[in-house]
């Protein structure tokens, strides 16, 4: 699916704020599925502590092949099968949460609470690294993201059960939880961006 729909340009999106995790102690990565940003921070970021809730046991298993077959750390990255949005995690231990395609799976009300229970979780200098799909604002570039989120949409809802119906920006939400939007990419004509928030010491 991912070859389909971009090819390496979402891989791209996910690395774009890789330099920002240099330094970051302790990760939290939702939904990482086979580990594609993963082993890229494992690489870049000596020493970093990786907490992975992924609620695919065979995303999983491929996450941990990768690792592996790249001869590196397996012991820095502690796999929590289990749905993001029963997961609770501990308070403000995290300095970096990276959430790569990830929060477009859910309803607003999901999103939320999601959110909130993850910005929870952030330390005071934390970043929360982001790549998802979005809409243009206006053009034939709005109109071309806007077939591909309806038909995106309709798949994932037929083979999985999602429970979005559109794309719901967390933006809001990431600013409720004090989070400041430092840096914003846009990739595939205005279809993809990638995010670098930071937390904001009231």
């Amino acid at each position: 699916m991912e070859a389909l729909l971009a090819g390496r340009i979402l891989q791209r999106c996910r690395t774009s704020f890789l330099a920002e995790t240099f330094g970051r102690q302790r990760a939290l990565i939702l939904g990482e599925g086979p580990g594609r940003f993963l082993i890229e921070l494992l690489r870049y970021t000596p020493g970093i502590e990786v907490t992975i809730v992924e609620k695919s046991p065979m995303m999983i298993r491929q996450a941990i092949s990768r690792i592996r077959k790249e001869g590196l750390d397996l012991s820095r990255v502690d796999f929590r099968e289990m749905d993001a949005l029963t997961w609770k995690p501990t308070d403000r231990v995290f300095d970096l949460i990276v959430t790569h395609f990830f929060l477009d799976c859910f309803c607003p009300e999901e999103l939320a609470d999601l959110v909130g229970r993850v910005g929870g979780s952030a330390t005071e200098d934390a970043r929360w690294l982001l790549g998802d799909f979005c809409i243009p604002h206006r053009g034939w570039r709005r109109f071309r993201a806007q077939v591909i989120h309806g038909a995106m949409y309709a798949c994932f809802r037929a083979a999985t059960g999602l429970s979005a119906k559109r794309l719901t920006p967390p933006d809001n939400c990431l600013r409720s939880k004090g989070f400041k939007l430092v840096n914003r990419r846009f990739f595939n004509l205005g279809l993809i961006h990638s995010d670098l928030w930071v937390k904001c010491v009231k």
